[in-house]
């Protein structure tokens, strides 16, 4: 089967999120299909950026189209949408006669990119599939505060109802979309689940070691007695790291109670504010920032953390479910983790390997640290067993991959 994946964002772990194209690809080519992913050379959420062309990873054939750079999420996001669709456009002709696809799958977060993969899959006559992220234009909605009626939000909208009526199938990494798909127009029947997952060789043998600052920071931690707390990944506002923030001061303010050291790896459009207000603070000697790790390092980060954070807005749009990609990590390496979330799905509570908690109370966070780090050992390490074996269960990138195709062929 030759197929064509059309994600803006995709990314490799030498370069960075997202990754979950890379891992579902490298499967399909082991097991004897052809890829091709397109993607733009410029994307906010990877570590390092691609040269524009074609190059071949791991069996991958990739396509980098040539994009401008830009910075929040402002009319340069915008600009460089407009031109990775125009730029698609263009080469659709091109697409179907090089490499001839069988399926055609749309990608890229937001839904605009299903035009022109229907464009590509009516001169190919192949299969159109519509993958689903995040609900848009739901999350820039409930998320950023957009306005129903903005452009933006109604060119969204045509392209969610073209995706729900016209692909052949859709495969969402939520699990609570049914309701909402139907009313935007889409036959169930079409609906396939395919949550995100973790690669097992990223797992096996030593690792690559952790960056020195990083361990160093880690290691004065503990050398002060300190619980070490861990958060690994994208610092937006989605991640609702001003609650943890919060949630140290009031920590930091019990000198009777245990300390907690916490350390944040990662970058994205709030991290420059999440900084200078730890530092105004006063709070760099509990709470301090490092830019991104290799994904290689992961989980060398996550085997020296005491807890692993994860958090949320209190938001209606996660009633669908959160398929996060940092928390099948934590799981997969044994993490006692206290979530922060109301959703309509909670793997943390589905596994039993940690605690939840509700979202935006730095009182319930703090609580939830403190909870978990009086636990004795040997429950937290059955807890972070479950979390592991929760994930092999569920969340391996060779049973998600497999499944896909079975959606594709069914």
């Amino acid at each position: 089967m030759n197929i064509l994946y059309l994600n803006h964002y995709a990314g490799s772990p030498a370069l960075g999120m997202e990754y979950r194209p890379y891992y579902l690809a490298r499967e399909w080519v082991r097991a004897g299909h052809r890829v091709q992913i397109v993607a733009g050379n410029f994307s906010h959420v990877r570590s390092h950026q691609p040269q524009a062309g074609d190059e071949l990873i791991d069996g991958i054939a990739y396509r980098w189209l040539p994009l401008p750079r830009y910075q929040g999420n402002g009319f340069g996001r915008a600009w460089n949408i407009t031109r990775f669709l125009q730029q698609l456009w263009q080469q659709a002709p091109r697409l179907v006669a090089e490499f001839k696809p069988d399926v055609v799958i749309a990608s890229s977060t937001y839904p605009m990119d299903i035009w022109v993969a229907r464009r590509i899959a009516r001169r190919a006559r192949a299969l159109l599939v519509f993958e689903v992220h995040d609900l848009w234009p739901l999350s820039p909605i409930e998320l950023s505060g957009m306005a129903p009626g903005h452009p933006f939000i109604r060119l969204c909208h045509a392209a969610e109802s073209t995706a729900y009526q016209q692909a052949d199938r859709v495969v969402s990494m939520l699990p609570k979309v049914q309701d909402y798909m139907a009313s935007r127009g889409l036959d169930l029947s079409k609906l396939h689940i395919v949550p995100n997952g973790i690669t097992l060789d990223e797992w096996q043998g030593d690792g690559q070691a952790l960056r020195d600052d990083v361990a160093a920071a880690i290691a004065e931690h503990r050398q002060a007695g300190r619980v070490v707390v861990g958060y690994a990944g994208s610092m937006g506002r989605p991640n609702a790291l001003d609650v943890l923030i919060d949630a140290a001061r009031l920590l930091r303010d019990e000198p009777s109670r245990q300390a907690f050291g916490i350390v944040l790896v990662g970058d994205g459009l709030e991290r420059e504010r999440l900084v200078r207000r730890i530092a105004s603070e006063g709070l760099q000697d509990r709470m301090i920032w490092f830019p991104p790790i290799a994904k290689a390092q992961v989980p060398a980060f996550l085997a020296q953390l005491d807890i692993a954070y994860i958090g949320w807005q209190r938001v209606p749009i996660y009633r669908f479910g959160i398929a996060p990609n940092k928390l099948m990590d934590y799981l997969m390496a044994r993490c006692v983790v206290l979530h922060s979330v109301d959703a309509g799905n909670d793997p943390v509570a589905e596994s039993g390997c940690g605690l939840t908690v509700p979202p935006e109370s730095p009182n319930d966070v703090a609580a939830g640290l403190r909870a978990l780090a009086e636990l004795p050992e040997a429950e937290r390490r059955a807890m972070g067993e479950r979390g592991r074996e929760f994930v092999l269960a569920n969340h391996t990138y060779p049973v998600l991959a497999q499944r896909f195709i079975q959606a594709m062929q069914a």
